[in-house]
């Protein structure tokens, strides 16, 4: 008796474990990777293009559109687990819902958010050898033809980003504005499969695995010497890879050519010449902002995804454009941070000490560059920070996280801020008229000699931070 009951306890647990499958990942790009690890195991002797038709076909993204580039996805071989099947579907199936909750995406340990449609048939289109055709129009520009083929210029038409509800075991993924045709998730997705899809089209050997390549792409750790470090192809360099391998000119083409293409797949007769027209000139028009938000900016991190707590009070809202960029580093933390986790807690930190200690209504700096690869939004573009006295409604105050009052912040750090954050500024973060940038910037310790970066500012006036 008691072994027949030992017997049904284990397959009761069996059952349960198998019916709670789905429930053991969550919406992170690791429990992904987790999940085409056991797509692989399944069939070992898979290559990648084989697990990536495997996660095509479980996904649905097997349309015409998708196969006029690539294969059919039914590729034979053994069936997918019914639950794994069903946590691939939801993890890759991208759609966005009632109170704009975007599916289809995923958290990456580097703090960002990665549509996997996209990703995945760059990443197919690129082990299968397809044309930069096939690859481009796989990857991002069918969904930047829809974005900026149709309304106004007025119209925002990218993004927004969003946040997650929980960032150990993420499962639901807000927008934070309305959503556009083509949100900030989708655009990540995008890059990353064209720079992965490229990068693998052109090694003569591809890796034995793709979950190692996704790992080895999302996962990797900084050491000490932070992004100055790292190597080339890691998440973390999304943008700065995808500039150096696409041409606006050639994306904007290719957006055209596969609006034309859907039309024709769809049994519509091909595109009239003004109709085409209207579309080449209108994403020519779109192009622009697409390159200052997405290749001339460098990559946020919002403040719900650090942790922020609310502003304090009514805050003051900054006359646009500003003229002055005032540069400061925390002192304390004194240590740069290399981990979106770690960046993060300073954030707090800072945040914690400069309401409860200072009394201030926020964290004082309208933004701070982490060591980590990414810019983390403080009061942002449009409130008044509390950074520089006397000069807080003329200028963003930006700071480092770290002591630099006798050394250098790491060179990608200070190229974000001084290339990447200075040029996205003249507009506010939106695209605008230019302007000249003037460099009326500080450090609150010492500025240290040899950069040019902080000759800039040598006997300069100091400035002390003020309550606001």
């Amino acid at each position: 008796m008691e072994r027949s009951c030992w017997k049904s306890t284990l397959v009761l647990l069996a059952l349960l474990i198998n019916t709670n499958a789905e429930a053991l990942f969550s919406c992170h790009m690791e429990d992904f990777i987790k999940a085409v690890k056991q797509v692989e195991d399944q069939d070992p002797g898979s290559d990648p293009v084989a697990v990536l038709k495997k996660l095509r076909r479980a996904a649905g993204l097997n349309d015409a559109f998708v196969q006029s580039f690539l294969a059919n996805a039914d590729t034979g071989g053994p069936e997918l687990d019914s639950n794994l099947t069903d946590y691939i579907r939801k993890a890759v199936h991208h759609r966005v819902l009632e109170e704009s909750r975007e599916e289809g995406v995923v958290l990456t340990p580097d703090g960002t958010t990665v549509a996997l449609g996209p990703l995945l048939l760059g990443l197919e289109a690129g082990f299968s050898k397809a044309r930069d055709a096939g690859l481009y129009q796989l990857t991002l520009a069918k969904d930047l033809g829809h974005a900026l083929g149709g309304g106004s210029p007025e119209t925002r038409r990218l993004g927004p980003d969003g946040c997650w509800d929980n960032l150990t075991f993420p499962q639901v993924f807000a927008l934070s504005d309305e959503p556009t045709l083509l949100t900030a998730a989708q655009v990540n997705g995008g890059m990353d499969g064209v720079v992965l899809g490229k990068e693998v089209s052109a090694r003569p050997v591809g890796p034995p695995k793709l979950s190692g390549l996704l790992a080895e792409y999302y996962s990797h750790q900084l050491g000490s010497e932070g992004m100055d470090g790292a190597p080339r192809l890691i998440s973390r360099r999304r943008r700065e890879n995808f500039k150096a391998l696409v041409r606006p000119s050639a994306l904007a083409r290719h957006a055209v050519n596969s609006a034309e293409r859907q039309q024709m797949l769809g049994g519509r007769s091909k595109m009239a010449v003004k109709t085409k027209n209207q579309l080449k000139a209108a994403v020519k028009k779109g192009m622009k902002e697409f390159i200052h938000k997405y290749m001339d900016c460098p990559p946020f991190i919002p403040r719900c995804m650090w942790g922020a707590e609310p502003y304090r009070g009514t805050p003051t809202n900054l006359t646009l454009p500003l003229a002055f960029m005032y540069i400061h580093h925390t002192n304390t933390p004194s240590a740069p941070c290399l981990t979106f986790e770690q960046c993060s807690a300073d954030m707090r930190s800072m945040q914690r000490f400069h309401q409860e200690d200072r009394g201030w209504d926020d964290i004082g700096y309208s933004f701070v560059a982490g060591s980590d690869g990414h810019i983390y939004e403080g009061r942002g573009w449009h409130q008044q920070g509390a950074h520089t006295l006397g000069h807080n409604s003329k200028g963003y105050g930006v700071s480092f996280i770290g002591d630099y009052s006798a050394r250098l912040p790491s060179q990608h750090s200070m190229g974000l801020v001084r290339e990447q954050l200075a040029s996205c500024a003249v507009g506010g973060g939106r695209l605008a008229p230019s302007f000249a940038v003037q460099g009326h910037r500080d450090v609150v310790n010492t500025a240290c000699p040899g950069d040019a970066f902080y000759e800039e500012i040598k006997g300069w006036e100091r400035f002390e931070e003020v309550k606001k």
